[in-house]
């Protein structure tokens, strides 16, 4: 009778045996699975998930995984050509169209010079607003299109946040005073720097600036806090809540705006996350707030 328990005995340690080493191997192909399929996610790459089990169970698990990453790498590729094809059908639009606007331009200036009725003479100050306006949003399209296209291009390098904010509030000053606006800036006068692109830090600098010309009930806050947070506060009672949510969105137009073709803060926000950094908008009591963290 004891050797008989003992035969069960060491029957069941077997089998317990077996099967934690058949838990074990199926722990490592999910943790294979798990590391390969990630890797695949990020890595534009042809190689397929394979792991070191026999499991069929296991292998059928990878290999409909396989399946899906063909058809994810399909749509992707499908979406990067698109994409790139509509950037450069925009440039190549965009370029087209300024050849036909400045002769346009030239033929306007021609124009005013000429006797004309008072009626002649209103209807040429309506084209001439309107052909700026088509012309500025050329330009627009034209600078978004070359920055989308050369981002990959930016070289990150340490830069001093204080300065470029600095610099960036004076070239605009100007700009502001014609609005009655009086900036109250708040920036640290520790030394922030980050790894980042000057001239890109300078044109999402620009791109906000121009936002607050636009939408500002004639005040502006401009703060650096100590942990590198930039916070630009204005009053802005042409908007709502919903319009500020989408005013990162490319060509969402806001009908106070002027002279824009709402790609200004698009690109802000392109440059920000291609940085690594993060920007947002909040509307609270009719304050429009931006804040940009690197």
């Amino acid at each position: 009778m004891e050797h008989l328990l003992w035969a069960v005995i060491g029957i069941l340690v077997v089998i317990i045996i077996y099967q934690a080493g058949r838990i074990y191997l199926l722990q490592k192909s999910a943790r294979e699975i798990t590391e390969a399929f990630a890797d695949r996610l990020v890595t534009d790459t042809n190689t397929l998930i394979d792991i070191s089990s026999r499991d069929k169970y296991m292998r059928r698990l990878a290999g409909e995984i396989n399946n899906q990453l063909r058809l994810l790498r399909k749509q992707r590729h499908k979406y990067l050509n698109g994409d790139r094809e509509l950037k450069e059908a925009v440039t190549n639009i965009s370029h087209d169209l300024r050849t036909p606007l400045t002769a346009i331009c030239g033929y306007m200036d021609l124009l005013k010079k000429e006797e004309k009725s008072e009626v002649v003479s209103r209807y040429l100050a309506l084209i001439e607003n309107r052909t700026e306006n088509l012309k500025a949003l050329t330009e627009e399209l034209f600078r978004y299109s070359v920055i989308l296209s050369t981002q990959k291009d930016l070289a990150l390098e340490k830069v001093h946040v204080n300065g470029v904010l600095e610099e960036s509030i004076a070239a605009f000053y100007g700009a502001l005073s014609q609005r009655g606006i009086v900036p109250k800036i708040d920036i640290i006068e520790r030394r922030i720097e980050r790894a980042l692109n000057k001239e890109a830090l300078s044109r999402v600098f620009s791109n906000i600036l121009n936002n607050a010309i636009k939408y500002s009930d004639g005040d502006l806050e401009i703060s650096l806090r100590d942990n590198g947070e930039i916070c630009f506060i204005n009053t802005a009672t042409g908007l709502n809540e919903v319009q500020v949510g989408k005013l990162f969105d490319r060509f969402f137009t806001v009908e106070a705006a002027r002279n824009s073709g709402g790609l200004g803060l698009s690109i802000a926000k392109s440059l920000v996350e291609h940085m690594g950094g993060q920007i947002s908008a909040s509307y609270e009591e009719q304050r429009l707030c931006i804040i940009i963290r690197f």
